[in-house]
């Protein structure tokens, strides 16, 4: 026959079974399905975190990358384009120097009156392309936008080192000099 047992017997387990648990350490104690895959989620989580911060930092990276070499791009293409206006406009300068020739040794007034509506047009596309003219007669010597060609003696009351005569014009253009001024200078 069955003994039934009571509910304080249920309840109450032998002593040999409660010092086996107590002796056994935690880690060595079988965790919960439900805690093993928790974890593991945690982790694959922290790391696909880990990988999406990657790859929006190389993301923001190649974008940035990419403005900059667009924004180099475009400057070096404008400056490229003004450059080679001015290098146009530069082969006029001679044909300027002539015609300034022509017009101080013409003694015909139609030739000068063609001549000179030749040369303001000529003005007309320097002051459009922003290009100003280099004539330093009476200021001092600049290296910087003078090219010496002739030293001349002091004469009474003129500076050492001061512009006498503009042999050929000099011109500018946004501070860059595109053609230096070809001067005689005071000794």
């Amino acid at each position: 026959m069955k003994r039934r047992t009571t509910k304080l017997e249920k309840n109450h387990q032998p002593e040999e079974q409660a010092e086996l648990v107590a002796e056994t350490p935690a880690s060595e104690q079988p965790q919960a399905p439900a805690e093993d895959e928790l974890a593991k989620a945690q982790a694959l989580a922290a790391t696909a975190r880990a990988e999406a911060d990657d790859y929006k930092r190389k993301w923001y990276s190649v974008t940035a990358e990419y403005d900059n070499y667009r924004k180099r791009t475009a400057a070096t293409r404008s400056q490229a384009y003004a450059e080679g206006r001015a290098d146009v406009v530069s082969k006029l300068f001679p044909i300027a120097d002539n015609l300034e020739r022509a017009l101080a040794s013409c003694s015909d007034a139609n030739t000068q009156k063609g001549i000179s509506m030749v040369m303001a047009a000529f003005r007309k596309l320097l002051e459009e392309e922003k290009i100003s003219v280099i004539d330093p007669v009476g200021e001092e010597f600049s290296a910087e936008k003078c090219e010496a060609i002739l030293a001349v003696d002091a004469q009474e009351g003129e500076k050492s080192g001061t512009v006498k005569q503009v042999f050929a014009k000099g011109y500018e253009q946004n501070g860059k000099v595109l053609r230096f001024a070809q001067v005689a200078v005071i000794k």
